[in-house]
């Protein structure tokens, strides 16, 4: 039989978390850095397009076909949406997928440490 491994919990961010480990009251830990979902990352630079060019989600959802309730959760982080619903956002905004993609990507991405990763 097949071994099931569990998912990491994810701990939920905090707001007003203090920046470093100095800045922290006394006897209290600061909480583990957590890495965020792609969801809630696509839907933040989604928002931000959206609001840099002055749109209203109604804009967005008509020239992408999309629910404005959909596009909504989407841009929150709560919807998962499939390829062609992020094409269609993307389309809507004239973004390619690959515009789309790294600037979620630039989003993700640890600041430079100067280390390299390299694939085996």
């Amino acid at each position: 039989m097949a071994e099931i491994i569990p998912f990491p919990k994810r701990a939920r961010a905090v707001a007003h978390a203090p920046q470093s480990a100095g800045d922290a009251e006394p006897g209290h830990q600061a909480a583990p850095a957590v890495e965020p979902l792609w969801r809630e990352t696509v839907g933040e630079v989604l928002r931000g397009i959206r609001q840099a060019r002055g749109d209203r989600l109604a804009d967005v959802a008509r020239r992408s076909g999309v629910s404005m309730q959909y596009l909504s959760e989407v841009e929150r982080g709560r919807k998962e949406p499939s390829s062609e619903m992020v094409a269609a956002i993307a389309g809507a905004y004239e973004l390619s997928l690959l515009d789309l993609t790294l600037a979620v990507a630039g989003r993700l991405a640890p600041p430079a440490s100067g280390a390299v990763l390299r694939a085996a």
